[in-house]
């Protein structure tokens, strides 16, 4: 029974952490294309580094106490805020270091000084979007576990003409998000920039971690009805089928965006549209996994 125990906390903690990071992706992709914020990062001072970390401790900590990313909350204990908030920003830290390096704007070759300044101007959002986790797309399974068990049984007599429909509301609901989210990156030379750098094996990793991200926040953050998706059917109603259909709707949203832009022109050699789709494919694949949790 103890370990039963413990290995359900060490479950809970899991879950825990990846609807923190899943939230801090949702909050902070923006800012990891804006080149102003690696240059004020690479140029920041020490000292405008340690405000830039108070004043973001500051913040995790007041939107912890209001909500947080647990599940459960024990906001009247003052050191269980305060443990939330140094996890928050350890989780921000470790998101905004993991995709610079994917993007390539840390290497062996970059300082330490201008790597920490980076990591910490990117991370402010982030750590934001960690304590908003809950508030962005909150779960409301338990509200409804009622309405799941009819909903259940309802499922069971859903016809073909339902399963279609199901199918392309969200395919529609992935499309919109991710254009919301990419529209903003797509005319920015940004993508360019981040293209030129990406070789093969970084772009492989670019595929896998919009993947991962894309199935995290769709049915393992714990975010919005996720049981209820689980048990969806249709087309492509099953979560390995639907994280990568939706993510080459969102591939194929982000390459109309960048030729929308005229980033991209019918002349150009086909490596060039991968390469540029694939950057842009991560906020986009991010934002139709939250257009997905919205409907």
């Amino acid at each position: 029974m103890p370990t039963k125990r413990q290995k359900n906390v060490w479950m809970s903690e899991i879950n825990d952490i990846i609807r923190g990071a899943c939230g801090g992706f949702l909050f902070g992709i923006p800012l990891l294309y804006t080149m102003e914020v690696w240059w004020i990062g690479s140029l920041a001072k020490a000292q405008l580094m340690m405000m830039a970390i108070a004043l973001m401790f500051v913040v995790v900590y007041l939107l912890n106490q209001i909500e947080g990313f647990r599940k459960r909350r024990y906001s009247w204990l003052a050191y269980q805020t305060l443990m939330d908030t140094v996890e928050a920003i350890a989780i921000g830290l470790a998101c905004s270091t993991f995709v610079l390096l994917l993007l390539r704007e840390l290497t062996p070759e970059t300082s330490l000084k201008e790597s920490l300044g980076k990591i910490i101007f990117e991370s402010v959002p982030f750590a934001l979007g960690v304590a908003l986790a809950n508030q962005l797309l909150g779960d409301t399974e338990n509200s409804n576990a009622e309405g799941q068990t009819t909903d259940g049984v309802n499922s069971t007599t859903k016809n073909k003409g339902d399963e279609l429909h199901a199918t392309f509301a969200d395919l529609g609901a992935t499309l919109i998000g991710a254009t919301v989210i990419a529209f903003n990156i797509a005319p920015t030379d940004e993508i360019p920039m981040l293209a030129a750098a990406a070789s093969p094996p970084w772009q492989l990793a670019m595929i896998a971690t919009s993947l991962l991200i894309s199935y995290g926040i769709v049915f393992q953050a714990g975010f919005s009805d996720q049981q209820k998706r689980k048990e969806q059917k249709g087309i492509f109603q099953r979560p390995s089928s639907e994280t990568l259909v939706s993510y080459l709707v969102s591939l194929l949203a982000g390459a109309f965006m960048l030729w929308f832009f005229q980033k991209l022109s019918f002349s150009d050699p086909w490596t060039m549209w991968l390469d540029h789709t694939l950057i842009l494919g991560l906020p986009a694949t991010i934002g139709g996994a939250a257009g997905r949790l919205a409907i």
